[in-house]
């Protein structure tokens, strides 16, 4: 048998060789994580401000999350949901307390599934108050990310993700992102089940709601009988200081889709389903093969218990603070950015019409500088850490990103 190369080009040319090319990943290879840092495989290391797209909430090698993933595994693995487990029992005991709305939990294994099965129960919702299919529209918002399954890329209102998917489930309709007017002239016209958001939208450019805008879709929802549905995929499990992004605002939800920092880098996915919905999905509705296995949950009940936690919350309002202060220094001096939003860790630096279109290009340059970063679109770049990041892994970080951008604009 022939020896294997293991150097770094040889493993990005099997990705190019193998893959469905549909990633462009930076051409390095991570190897291990502690915490806030990751080496690759030529041992360079890098400070991680994109904690694997806002999901390593913990950072790499979480001791906690190791013990509960290590002891589980030598306990059993998967056991499909045609039996009962200890883990996923207690992970939805844990989701409903912490929730303060929810009274049942649908495990799955991704945002996308988690997503799926929202839409699933709106429509079922609708058909049990003898709603014709037409009236069971479900309203989301352009610059959305729901995910990547035909229902949920529908929900998606980016035609980028869309185009040549056609043809695309019926049942949605678009609307701008907190556009109060757009949104009760949509109701006023009828049949309207859902409207589904993001509390901050990711993807999307990191756009939080404006104040009011989901207080303003709960009055409509109850107004019109319709369900609110919050995707908190990416900015739910203390990513922007409280354990649920939808506490800023106010609101009681029916549904809330959770994954990504739920099991912080083990994949799972979760609905939370509120009272006007618990009991909508029967016997035989809906099911999952993977979904709250054993495994996956015996890390979530760890990462909730841990993201809830006031030590973590206290530094998410600590860090956004200094993470703040440090992208307005560096824009003080280099004039990159038109705007810094978002709240708590989950950051969107907007780059100026000067600099549009570039975000990629600035990654590349943060990269060669030792900081792993994000965008979100092309425009806007996105700081989402760990949760638990140190002063110092943020000061480092931040001194990469000011070294990397001052290479960019000397370009």
């Amino acid at each position: 048998m022939h020896a294997q190369d293991h150097s770094t080009q040889s493993l990005i040319d099997l990705g190019k060789r193998y893959w469905v090319p549909v990633y462009k990943p930076r051409e390095l290879v991570l190897d291990h994580g502690k915490g806030a840092r990751v080496w690759d495989t030529d041992g360079n290391e890098y400070v991680d401000f994109g904690a694997g797209i806002a999901v390593n909430a913990l950072g790499h090698q979480d001791a906690d999350l190791l013990a509960a993933l290590t002891a589980q595994a030598q306990k059993l693995w998967h056991s499909s949901n045609v039996f009962y487990t200890e883990p996923p029992l207690r992970l939805a005991e844990e989701l409903v307390r912490a929730s303060h709305f929810a009274e049942r939990v649908f495990l799955c294994n991704s945002g996308a599934e988690a997503n799926e099965a929202a839409i699933k129960l709106v429509r079922r919702w609708a058909a049990s108050k003898g709603r014709p299919p037409e009236q069971r529209v479900i309203v989301t918002f352009r610059g959305s990310f729901h995910g990547r399954t035909l229902a949920t890329v529908t929900a998606t209102a980016q035609p980028k993700y869309q185009e040549g998917y056609e043809p695309l489930p019926g049942g949605f309709r678009y609307l701008d992102f907190n556009d109060v007017a757009a949104l009760e002239t949509a109701f006023a016209e009828g049949g309207i089940a859902a409207v589904m958001l993001e509390p901050v939208q990711g993807e999307g450019g990191v756009l939080p709601a404006a104040p009011g805008f989901l207080k303003r879709i709960r009055e409509l929802c109850d107004q019109y009988d319709a369900l609110l549905v919050l995707d908190e995929i990416q900015c739910g499990m203390g990513r922007t200081g409280t354990l649920f992004a939808h506490t800023q605002d106010h609101v009681r939800p029916d549904i809330v889709t959770l994954a990504k920092a739920l099991g912080c880098g083990f994949p799972i996915g979760a609905m939370l389903a509120g009272p006007k919905v618990a009991e909508v999905l029967q016997y035989g509705a809906h099911g999952t093969t993977f979904g709250g296995n054993p495994m996956a949950a015996a890390v979530a009940r760890v990462a909730l218990r841990k993201l809830a936690s006031p030590a973590v919350l206290m530094n998410v309002e600590r860090q956004a603070n200094d993470l703040r202060a440090g992208l307005a220094r560096i824009n003080h001096e280099l004039n990159l950015f038109a705007e810094v939003r978002g709240r708590g860790l989950m950051l969107g630096a907007v780059l100026n019409d000067a600099h549009k279109g570039k975000a990629g290009e600035i990654l590349d340059h943060a990269a060669a500088h030792g900081l792993l970063v994000l965008q979100a679109g092309p425009d806007v770049l996105r700081f989402v850490p760990p949760l638990t990041i140190s002063d110092a892994d943020l000061a480092e970080g931040l001194r990469r990103l000011h070294v990397a951008l001052t290479a960019y604009v000397a370009a």
